[in-house]
């Protein structure tokens, strides 16, 4: 695991990724708690996103949405569409217009830049006959007066599962700040890309609920077995710059919570065979797999953390959903 954190760190510094420092502050002395969009605005910035997407998607061309996403949904969507721009250069054949609906915004006041706000939505991706009915939620980020709206995070839930916002008189909601720890929660927000990497790696700090995504995953990736070849994974926490996590407080007293991640998937195989490299591989891959591949996936989730006074069950963050992505891959 040594040499595979030392490839991590190799690739991390030449992934497709770019990192800026958008941390929270104030320009032109704009200290005042404001609501972060008006809803005409967040509104807008729906369509745009929605407008941008379409075109991308069909096109499979990254730079027609390249101003509409960052962060970690920035990271997965461009990379993608770079992979599917190599395999597919012809554009996408099957390309279905996604469409947007029904939506709600939850803005929160803050103080100072970066400025954001959740749209929640009804996608006509689920549309098809058997497929449960979910609900798409967008975190809209803009880091300056000047700057476009851009989507950071996208989260598909149940309807179910996402829980009450806390809001003032005005309908207001409260941000959960992403650079400090609040200890009014069972797992800080700021530190939960780390705590959830630590977690992966040796089943502590055991704060996480089990699910398919916690100790469901761990477990799979223990057990992950193929005659001739050995695995590999190392985790790194992503939470800076446009991968900051973003939370909102809940009318309980939780918070529900974004944040991001990085994991490495190493396949090394015995003399004689080699990994299995697909099309979608290849096109984001550097060095040549001659015995050993490296698959580096940026990854974002949903977590709805409890108070700390919670009791029994729900004393534990839940992930409510996990959105991960292939951004780059070595060979070796």
């Amino acid at each position: 695991m040594r040499r595979l954190g030392r490839l991590a760190a190799g690739l991390a510094t030449t992934t497709v990724l770019v990192v800026t420092a958008s941390g929270c502050v104030t320009v032109h002395g704009e200290l005042e708690v404001v609501p972060g969009a008006t809803r005409a605005e967040a509104a807008k910035a729906l369509e745009d996103f929605t407008v941008a997407y379409n075109k991308a998607d069909e096109a499979y061309d990254p730079a027609l949405d390249a101003d509409r996403v960052t962060g970690s949904l920035g990271a997965i969507n461009q990379a993608g569409l770079a992979a599917r721009q190599k395999t597919s250069p012809e554009g996408n054949a099957a390309h279905k217009p996604l469409e947007l609906t029904d939506a709600s915004y939850t803005i929160p006041k803050k103080a100072g830049w970066p400025r954001w706000f959740l749209a929640d939505t009804d996608s006509n991706r689920d549309a098809d006959a058997g497929k449960q009915d979910t609900r798409w939620l967008l975190a809209f980020v803009r880091t300056g007066p000047d700057a476009p709206w851009k989507v950071a995070y996208l989260a598909v839930v149940a309807p179910s599962v996402i829980p009450e916002f806390g809001k003032d008189a005005d309908g207001w909601a409260q941000p959960v700040p992403s650079e400090e720890t609040d200890s009014t929660l069972a797992t800080a927000p700021a530190d939960l890309s780390t705590t959830y990497t630590d977690y992966l790696q040796e089943g502590a700090p055991d704060v996480f609920a089990p699910g398919a995504t916690t100790s469901g995953w761990r477990d799979a990736r223990k057990n992950t077995r193929r005659a001739g070849f050995s695995y590999q994974f190392a985790d790194q926490p992503l939470d800076s710059g446009t991968f900051a996590p973003l939370g909102l407080r809940t009318e309980d007293g939780g918070a529900l919570v974004f944040f991001s991640s990085k994991h490495f998937e190493r396949q090394t195989a015995a003399q004689g065979l080699r990994p299995t490299v697909t099309a979608d591989v290849q096109a984001l891959l550097t060095g040549e797999v001659k015995s050993t591949l490296t698959k580096e996936r940026v990854s974002s989730q949903l977590v709805y953390v409890p108070k700390k006074d919670a009791g029994g069950t729900d004393a534990k963050a839940r992930v409510l959903n996990r959105l991960p992505g292939l951004v780059a891959a070595q060979g070796s």
